[in-house]
């Protein structure tokens, strides 16, 4: 736990706050018990007399005078709808056009009309899985931005700096991860892994393979191909 307010569901105190609350004042409450938190927005939940407080990158839910807390999935029963995940959703999609496609390794399949982002690290296992299951999938550009994440996979940096200076850098990844063959390059070439780095700890991404989709869409892990292919497929139907 890196915070004390998180829990399942915990009473906070009895301060019984304006019965016409808004955004504003809840946030404001909230920052008053918890001081430092990073509470990115507040806004009304479709539950009645409750909020949506999402803050270091979780979604929780509160009343009006915050003296309580709930962290879990909001569940419209109705339609058989995770609320909550959806919300996450959007609340973490990454515009696509925004990303430096530049500064990544393109690999284009077929007509490669539909698009895909990868943030990789080149010693994690499960990017090899994902490498392993892109083969299957055509008409799509990938984009792979190559993040090593140091802490769990020493030496990925020097891995990473390899593949990019070498003179072909598609065949170079493609050549680690599927074969284990690592290009004999000194890796002393410009690169933009330390901008990627810090984009990546910029959009709280914190483990690989991470997976970013024309729409926006942010889908963590190795998934299997048949879902990235449908995930490619509705974004774009959009």
């Amino acid at each position: 736990m890196t915070h004390k307010w998180i829990g399942l569901v915990f009473t906070l105190g009895m301060m019984y706050g304006n019965a016409y609350a808004d955004e504003a004042s809840v946030k404001k409450i909230f920052l008053s018990k918890f001081p430092g938190a990073n509470v990115q927005s507040v806004t009304k939940a479709p539950m009645k007399g409750m909020y949506e407080v999402y803050a270091e990158g979780q979604l929780l839910y509160t009343n009006e005078s915050v003296s309580h807390l709930l962290i879990g999935n909001l569940i419209d029963v109705a339609n058989k709808q995770n609320l909550t995940d959806q919300r996450m959703q959007k609340l973490m999609a990454v515009p696509f056009d925004t990303l430096p496609l530049n500064s990544a390794i393109i690999s284009v399949k077929g007509n490669g009309k539909r698009k895909l982002a990868v943030f990789s690290d080149p010693d994690c296992p499960y990017c090899k899985k994902l490498e392993e299951g892109l083969r299957d999938i055509t008409n799509v550009t990938v984009y792979t931005f190559l993040y090593p994440v140091e802490g769990l996979h020493a030496g990925s940096t020097d891995k990473a700096k390899a593949i990019w200076c070498a003179p072909d850098r598609l065949k170079a990844w493609e050549d680690w991860m599927l074969l284990g063959a690592l290009p004999k390059t000194s890796g002393s070439c410009d690169t933009p892994i330390p901008s990627i780095v810090s984009l990546g700890q910029k959009l709280g991404i914190t483990g690989t393979p991470t997976l970013i989709f024309a729409d926006g869409r942010r889908v963590p892990g190795a998934i299997p191909p048949a879902q990235i292919e449908k995930i490619l497929n509705a974004t774009q139907a959009k």
